[in-house]
């Protein structure tokens, strides 16, 4: 049965999801000390995709997810995903569709989200991050990729400049002495970049 859920993520890696809509996500509980990190509104029949900062993705099915009565379950339960493991992404899958996704040393390439997919609890590698790890996934809804390196440089440039992968470490975005990526943005140039 197709139904609307908002999948809730608390910072401290327990996930649940709730029936229809949360319009006013304060009104959440969560265990003390612990806080919203993703609120992702879908469907039971959507697959949820989430992207952990060793380049790896993981693949949930909605309707297998424990309910929002309480705190829900421990993510870390459900996937392979060591204690020093990130999360930078969780998104719905969009058949067809194609994300960005970088590395903090500055190397990134266009993901077909199909490729993402693997219901294995030990996810499926995907992004070669680097001693840094992975920092960027965006969904390729526009025709250039603007990155901002922790040097405050700021570089703009086509899509189309950018390949596109099944899985690999990408090409060089922007080169840094010090630091690394901090963040990018996707947009259209005829509208225009706005954060």
């Amino acid at each position: 049965v197709r139904e609307p859920i908002t999948v809730i993520l608390s910072e401290r890696g327990w996930i649940r999801a709730a029936r229809g809509r949360v319009e006013d996500p304060s009104e959440l509980k969560f265990k003390e000390g612990d806080k919203l990190e993703f609120l992702v509104p879908a469907e039971t029949t959507d697959k949820l995709l989430i992207f952990a900062s060793d380049g790896r993705f993981f693949t949930l099915a909605c309707d297998k997810l424990p309910g929002a009565r309480g705190h829900g379950e421990p993510l870390r339960l459900m996937i392979d995903l060591d204690d020093k493991v990130g999360l930078v992404d969780v998104f719905v899958h969009r058949p067809g569709g194609r994300r960005v996704l970088a590395s903090k040393e500055g190397y990134g390439f266009i993901l077909p989200e199909d490729e993402a997919i693997a219901f294995r609890r030990a996810g499926k590698q995907v992004l070669n991050a680097g001693a840094k790890g992975a920092l960027i996934s965006l969904p390729l809804i526009g025709d250039h990729l603007a990155v901002i390196g922790d040097n405050g440089k700021i570089l703009v440039f086509p899509t189309a400049e950018l390949p596109e992968m099944p899985r690999g470490k990408g090409v060089k975005l922007q080169t840094y002495r010090e630091g690394g990526l901090r963040d990018a943005l996707v947009f259209d140039e005829t509208a225009g970049m706005s954060t």
